[in-house]
């Protein structure tokens, strides 16, 4: 058995037995998510199942890559933080900032260039906001993710392999009681936490040692949540509002509000996710610098256009909840 499979097996297991942990501890503490004009579900759900994805991956963290161990925990706790607290936009944003900056340290030789650094930064707070953008439907946001690091363990190598599948698995694990209805949510700290990882496979992909292919096939892999972010900032700045605000005109909220079911509107993220991940397989097997421009137009061009046809780039009055 490779070391990737046991990471996944061993974190899935891990996930599977740690997340009842986290529903029990969630209700006995009031960790809570309780039902509001921008909270759809009709009973108060525990947000503590990033902690357990976040278990279920560290013992891999600790065993390749312990020094991630602290960005990465930061990110966790700063959302459990603002799950508990709300914190204000500002003092959110510069602390996902120093977040990124302490990956750039941390990751080192394996950001490209003098601007690497920079980039690494600007890519956590992208991913952070982004995950928990799509963390609005039962099993919508794990989904995504696990696609995310299912392919990038097939796109990784050395220690970033193992971790991508590690988080993989915990993440199916997870969704065994996230998927509708929901007994547990991910919160903002397993958003915040899944985002940061995302960045670490992502910058991975980066590294001076990979093939331009590979690095240019990862930026498909986290095209989902990148995505939503722009189109939420696209939708409130046209609308005069606040991009810090929170709205139910996500495409998943238009689709839903619809009449869609929740299961198929999360699976059809997850899909979407899947499809974009088998195209970054293929683009990392390319030698042509034009077919893999193509390819990426083509998922620009499809994420852009099931926007457009769900309506979540208009400013429009939002659907009831």
């Amino acid at each position: 058995m490779t070391r990737p499979v046991l990471a996944g097996l061993v974190s899935l297991a891990a996930a599977l037995l740690l997340t009842p942990l986290a529903i029990v501890v969630g209700r006995r503490v009031g960790a809570e998510d309780r039902p509001g004009p921008l909270k759809p579900h009709v009973v108060p759900v525990p947000y503590l199942g990033g902690a357990a994805v976040f278990v279920a991956v560290l013992p891999w963290l600790i065993a390749d890559d312990a020094v991630l161990l602290a960005p990465l925990g930061a990110a966790l706790v700063l959302g459990l933080v603002d799950d508990r607290r709300g914190l204000r936009p500002a003092l959110r944003l510069a602390v996902q900032v120093a977040i990124g900056a302490a990956l750039a340290v941390v990751l080192g030789t394996r950001v490209p260039g003098p601007g690497g650094g920079v980039l690494v930064v600007v890519v956590t707070v992208l991913l952070v906001n982004g995950v928990n953008l799509v963390d609005g439907l039962d099993g919508l946001a794990p989904g995504v993710a696990a696609v995310a690091c299912l392919g990038s363990s097939v796109l990784l190598g050395g220690a970033p392999r193992a971790l991508a599948a590690a988080g993989a698995g915990s993440l199916v694990g997870f969704l065994a009681y996230n998927r509708p209805p929901a007994r547990v949510y991910l919160g903002d700290g397993g958003a915040y936490f899944l985002g940061a990882l995302l960045t670490v496979l992502l910058a991975s992909a980066w590294a001076p040692s990979a093939r331009w292919s590979t690095s240019a096939a990862a930026l498909l892999l986290v095209a989902v949540p990148a995505a939503e972010v722009a189109f939420a900032v696209a939708r409130r700045l046209g609308a005069g509002r606040s991009v810090t605000g929170g709205d139910r005109r996500h495409p998943y909220d238009l689709v839903v509000a619809r009449g869609w079911p929740v299961w198929r509107a999360s699976a059809a993220y997850v899909a979407t996710s899947a499809v974009l991940a088998a195209v970054a397989i293929a683009v990392a097997r390319l030698d042509s610098v034009g077919g893999a421009v193509a390819a990426a137009v083509l998922a620009a061009g499809g994420l852009v256009g099931l926007a457009l046809a769900c309506g979540a780039l208009s400013p429009g009055e939002q659907p009831a909840p």
